[in-house]
Formats: C-alpha cells, structure tokens, sequence
C-alpha cells in the first residue's frame, strides 16, 4: 500500500507563529501523520515575524518566479523551504515583499488589521495552488487550515476544477476562532477573489446575507470540514449540518492525532 499524500496548506505554523491553536495542530498534526507513514507537502506563508537565519530557510530556485495575478496587477512568488524541527519534513513558505515583508502577521503595532489582509489570502490560495503544480505531486487529502486558505477549496472546484493533479483530491476545511476581519477589507475585494476568469456573481455562496464570510465559503466548498473553534456562531453549525459532509470536532492541541487517520482514511479509498 503506496504512503496517503496530504497536502497542508496553513496560514499558521509553530515555531515559526506561535500562540495560538491553529500554530500548534499545523505543527503537531504533520509530525503525527509523518510518524505514520504518510507522504506531505507543507506549506504556509513567509511572514516578517518568521526569522529566516534562525529557522535556516533559503530560496527554492526551481519554484520561485511565479507571477501571481490579481485584480490585473503581477505579483512575484518567491518560495523559500526550511526544515520542520525535530523531523525531515519541508515547510515551503510562500514569500512577496509586498505582502508578507512587514514584521507583524495580521495586525499591525495597534492591533490594527492590515488592509490588504483579503488581498494577501487570494495571493496565498492562488499561489499554493500554482506551487503544487510546479511540484508535480498529486495529494490524495488537501487540508486547508484558518480563513486565509479558505478560498482554497473554492478555487479547487472553480478555477481548477480541471487540473488533472487535483481533480481526485478530497478537500478538508478546517476553521478556527479568528477576527471578523472581512469587515475590513477593501471594498473592491469580491475583484480581486475573482481570478481566471471568475465573476463576481461566482461568490454567491460566500454571502452571509449581506456579509462577505471566507468561513461560510470554505465549509460550501470542501468536502468536508474540521471544526477547530469552540466558539462558532449559530449558522455555521447549521450549515454543517444542512451540508450531511463529514465533520470532525477537534479543539484540544494535546488530544489524539490518530483521529485524523481514521478522518483522512473515511474521505478516500486506500491505494492499492
């Protein structure tokens, strides 16, 4: 039996962001799951915070020089690797000066959302899918972690609904506790999340009545949810509930991983 391939894509890692629930199961979970025989591909992006000389992360070469378009400006994609700790796993971290430069993660010195915040998600999710091309790998499991990657499982069954990598992929959302941060992004922000084609008429199923929601459209468009939070509004349980996807309740960091086996092992047919 060939290893699952699962594909990690996060907005948060420890030890590189630390703090925080959605830092620590990116980080205990991979470990797990690698101690289990499987085959993953990490990746999150390079914020200011994350010390480069510390961490030892250095250019992948051979991924970088993307350009990643949005709202019809080029964006530059640099891909840097480091070495998870205490394991041979590879983190890629998704680097641009624009974006990710600035020494703090989501909020500035004030506690003040940064105002391309929306911005910086359609980059990330545009351009962790472009760099699993540029791997060539096929994942079995795409598990997207926090509201910046929740756009992920929306352009999956959208913009790259086609792509032969993907197209056998079963698609986990898990989502934490986060600021309402939508309500600060930029007014033409439905532009930018419409790339390749995409209009904006195509966001319907992220409308929250009038509300824009990155966790309302990342639990309709995956195939099946993890909930991390332990304070999830009313709706979005409903939601889970009316979708019959499958669903895992995980909040305690310190709980048991082999849950996740088993979750992985119910969305996809082992390979023979």
């Amino acid at each position: 039996m060939e290893k699952k391939k699962i594909l990690f894509i996060s907005q948060e890692m420890e030890p590189y962001t630390t703090g925080n629930l959605i830092s620590t199961i990116s980080n205990k979970l991979p470990l797990h799951l690698y101690d289990n025989n499987a085959e993953l591909r990490l990746l999150m992006p390079r914020f200011g915070v994350v010390n480069e000389r510390r961490h030892r992360l250095h250019e992948v070469v051979r991924l970088s020089g993307i350009n990643i378009i949005i709202d019809e400006s080029d964006h530059p994609l640099i891909i840097k690797v480091a070495s998870l700790p205490s394991s041979r796993l590879q983190v890629y971290f998704l680097d641009n000066e624009d974006y990710f430069k600035r020494k703090f993660v989501f909020e500035n010195k004030d506690e003040k959302p940064f105002a391309d915040n929306g911005e910086r998600g359609v980059f990330f999710a545009k351009g962790a899918l472009e760099i699993v091309k540029k791997f060539g790998w096929v994942p079995d499991v795409i598990h997207c972690h926090g509201w910046m990657s929740a756009l992920v499982p929306f352009y999956l069954k959208t913009v790259y609904k086609d792509e032969p990598l993907f197209r056998d992929a079963k698609v986990v959302f898990s989502a934490y506790d986060s600021p309402d941060y939508e309500a600060k992004f930029a007014k033409n922000y439905k532009a930018k999340v419409a790339i390749d084609g995409l209009k904006e008429a195509d966001l319907a199923k992220f409308m929250n009545g009038d509300t824009f929601s990155l966790i309302k459209g990342g639990l309709e468009y995956a195939d099946a949810f993890v909930k991390s939070g332990t304070s999830f509004p009313k709706e979005f349980l409903d939601q889970i509930e009316k979708s019959k996807k499958p669903m895992l309740e995980f909040t305690d960091p310190e709980g048991d991983y082999s849950q996740f086996v088993d979750f992985y092992d119910s969305l996809v047919e082992e390979v023979v």
